[in-house]
């Protein structure tokens, strides 16, 4: 088995599937379909989306079952090509490393070889899109009409530290402030100027003072443009925030600040886009399904996994703001996401199969209470 899972990793990391690059997202679609076609004998079926690559769908058992299941993943990673070269897979000492392998491709395999252990009749949905990492721009009406369809969502992105299942996501929202102000000569006129790059810099400290670390709001500016020329007052600035936020009354409150601080009549107009990108996954969402993984764990004859509320995002932000109940983290051991170092724990990330797989055949037989699950 460890053999079978590393060469199918291997497989998968070597072709390579950048979110910018459309066709290599494709060419790993490819691959993928192949590879889970071997483990599961189902070829998935290939949805063409709008404006991004397509998604893969295995389905099984009735699709108006009340407890069908969906599993979720994206095989699009962060890294351009030609990485795979420069830091080829490598197996040592029972890690896997190489670009995208803890995020998220050993999670999918997670979810082929557990589909390939379930029975025939028991209604669960593998989904796995092509843009997450940018934001799920067109897989994202996919993945909400799928959600609806079931009664619980397993995103099989990477746990947490020691491999914590993910019980809750901060929100993400993203502006721009566009700072327009007016250009006039650094030395012979400066006070005939509107200094843009002066009110972004108020913008800067300003929207700083909007976060509250110690309730899990953080308003961070990241990225920032201004001027031209070395003696010419700057006309035009551009700051770019991200807020983290644990709570989706937090999230509003700060969209409302951020755009209150933009109206403040200074002289310099301040045009404000971007907005509430995923809402948070808040715990109450993943409460349910957290009893179920540790029941099952010590079925299994294992620890209950521990869990962990996380600071980024993935589609399960998208899912717990449906109200459907979603545990996140339950694809590959390891650690590393987006970073050189990224590695998997090929062992521990085997014994995540049988888990998923007694979730799916639990929340089959048994399906959570609620509109879903009645």
């Amino acid at each position: 088995m460890v053999e079978e899972f590393t060469a199918a990793l291997r497989s998968l990391v070597d072709e390579e599937s950048p979110s910018a690059d459309t066709a290599a997202v494709e060419r790993c679609g490819d691959r993928l379909a192949a590879v889970g076609e071997a483990v599961t004998g189902a070829a998935p079926e290939r949805l063409a989306l709008s404006g991004g690559p397509s998604a893969l769908v295995w389905r099984r058992g009735d699709a108006r079952a009340p407890g069908r299941v969906l599993l979720l993943g994206h095989r699009d990673t962060v890294w351009p090509l030609g990485t795979a070269a420069e830091r080829p897979f490598t197996v040592e000492d029972g890690r896997a490393r190489g670009p995208g392998v803890f995020d998220m491709k050993a999670g999918l395999l997670v979810g082929l070889h557990a589909l390939a252990r379930l029975a025939p009749h028991v209604p669960v949905t593998l989904l796995v899109t092509g843009d997450e990492e940018v934001g799920s721009a067109a897989s994202r009406e996919l993945i909400e009409a799928e959600a609806r369809a079931c009664g619980a969502v397993l995103v099989l992105e990477g746990a947490a530290e020691g491999g914590a299942l993910k019980r809750a996501r901060k929100g993400w929202s993203i502006y721009t402030l566009h700072c327009r102000g007016v250009s006039a000569h650094a030395g012979l006129e400066p006070h005939k100027g509107r200094n843009a790059l002066v009110r972004m810099a108020e913008l800067v400290a300003e929207s700083g003072r909007l976060g509250a670390p110690e309730r899990g709001l953080t308003v961070t500016p990241t990225l920032a443009r201004a001027g031209q020329t070395v003696n010419t007052v700057p006309d035009r600035a551009e700051l770019h925030l991200d807020v983290r936020a644990r709570t989706a009354a937090d999230q509003r409150s700060a969209d409302e600040s951020i755009r209150r601080l933009a109206e403040a009549p200074t002289g310099v107009e301040v045009r404000v886009e971007g907005g509430i990108n995923r809402p948070p996954m808040e715990e109450s969402a993943a409460a349910a399904l957290l009893e179920r993984a540790a029941r099952h764990a010590r079925e299994l004859g294992a620890r209950p996994p521990e869990s962990a509320a996380v600071g980024g995002i993935s589609d399960a932000n998208l899912v717990a703001a449906l109200g459907v109940p979603v545990l996140d983290g339950l694809g590959a051991v390891g650690g590393g996401p987006h970073a050189e170092h990224e590695w998997v724990d090929v062992d521990a990330t085997l014994h995540r199969i049988p888990l998923v797989t007694a979730l799916v055949d639990g929340l089959a037989a048994h399906p959570l209470p609620g509109p879903e699950g009645m």
